[in-house]
């Protein structure tokens, strides 16, 4: 049965607001790379250094304000999993595997040229993909596209995020305070009551709960922003599409602007400060680099067109009616746009090592320019929805039984 499931304006929002937040993180990423190679450059990067309540303006911006990205990317993978492509399993399917390869190839790649050596924590970096840029690109091609796709690539990096949030808390962890964690899981605990049995439906009350658990994780030494990931499924929500009275809704909302025009680019600022020197070239041939660069340009598309295409083959999934294996691959460059969450991952797998990092960042600036570029030429040349697809803001699905209440 062919049914057409029309886009919510929540993903709308979210979707269209990618498209200019990806222009501001270029024009950031800019700006800090040409100051930090300025005259101003020691000032520049001096600055993010300076001590502001027993911690750097860089460490507030890592972990303070990178909090509230992750309890956007949160509330967006809730909305997917009650109402959006995530809430069917046989639908949800295609983007969790795909976002699997997505995972694992890239990290296979770094692993293979850095297993047991110094480098070889570098391993997460190439995992992640970043959903602004990603979506932002994509939204530069328009209806040269069909919405399925932008679906398709949405719950595929959300997936994507909640692994890379799944290997932080695993294995970028330091020493841990059980203490101070057990104090931030009886928090959640609690915030959870508050929504399950007292049916608090007030936002105040979870905000300063969430900002009490953000400080308990941090002392935990558990990394401070998956805090941001669990306030988010504590928050009440609502099932029904495009809810305005849930406080869910409600604050992703809100939310949206301010990550995306001052959040991640004040991230971006804070971390792409990159003194470069006369060897950068050179660096981008070493081991650590070459796994980062092929991570993202050759193994995010081989890991999501291989994984999609198995699990299609095997009868476990279908593509949506309007979408052909050439969108596939399309989606599987654009993955390889690492950014917000690959720089995050460096500052956490290289603490401390200066080298390291500013070499990482060079490939994941590299590697996602590619990456980009790639998407954007493909998709641009080979994108073109198919002839049935007559409706761009709907997507085409092929479904058993009836039509559900979220089909029109």
């Amino acid at each position: 049965m062919r049914i057409e499931r029309r886009l919510s304006d929540t993903f709308k929002a979210f979707a269209s607001s990618s498209k200019a937040g990806g222009i501001v993180l270029i024009l950031c990423t800019l700006v800090s790379l040409v100051i930090a190679n300025s005259p101003m450059g020691p000032a520049y990067l001096g600055f993010w250094h300076l001590p502001v309540a027993g911690l750097s303006i860089e460490h507030w911006v890592n972990d303070a304000l990178m909090a509230i990205f992750f309890l956007l990317i949160g509330l967006e993978l809730e909305r997917e999993l009650y109402n959006g492509e995530l809430s069917d399993l046989r639908t949800a399917l295609l983007p969790m595997l795909a976002a699997a390869g997505g995972i694992a190839v890239p990290a296979l790649i770094h692993f293979a040229f850095n297993g047991g050596t110094p480098t070889q924590a570098g391993v997460g970096i190439p995992m992640a993909t970043d959903i602004a840029f990603a979506l932002g690109v994509l939204a530069l091609l328009g209806n040269r596209v069909p919405a399925s796709l932008k679906i398709f690539l949405t719950a595929l990096a959300v997936m994507d995020d909640l692994g890379a949030i799944v290997v932080i808390a695993l294995f970028y962890t330091a020493e841990v305070s059980f203490a101070y964690l057990l104090g931030a899981l009886a928090v959640f605990g609690a915030l959870l009551a508050m929504n399950r049995i007292l049916r608090v439906m007030s936002l105040l009350p979870y905000l300063l709960g969430g900002a009490l658990m953000w400080f308990l994780m941090l002392k935990s030494g558990v990394h401070a922003t998956i805090a941001g990931v669990l306030l988010a499924f504590a928050i009440p929500y609502s099932a029904r599409q495009d809810d305005a009275q849930s406080p869910s809704h409600r604050l992703e909302h809100a939310l949206h602007k301010p990550v995306t025009f001052l959040i991640l680019p004040v991230f971006a600022l804070a971390n792409t400060g990159i003194a470069i020197g006369a060897g950068w070239m050179s660096a981008l041939l070493d081991a650590n680099s070459l796994g980062i660069i092929l991570g993202l340009v050759a193994g995010k598309p081989a890991g999501i067109f291989l994984f999609t295409f198995a699990a299609v083959s095997a009868g476990l999934c279908r593509l949506p009616l309007d979408l052909a294996w050439r969108h596939v691959l399309g989606a599987g460059l654009l993955g390889g746009i690492g950014f917000t969450m690959s720089i995050f991952i460096t500052n956490l797998a290289f603490a401390g090592q200066s080298d390291a990092i500013d070499s990482s960042k060079m490939a994941i600036l590299a590697g996602s320019l590619v990456a980009g570029i790639a998407g954007f030429a493909w998709l641009k040349a080979m994108g073109k929805p198919l002839a049935l697809d007559t409706d761009m803001e709907t997507m085409d699905l092929e479904v058993d039984g009836q039509v559900d209440g979220r089909s029109r």
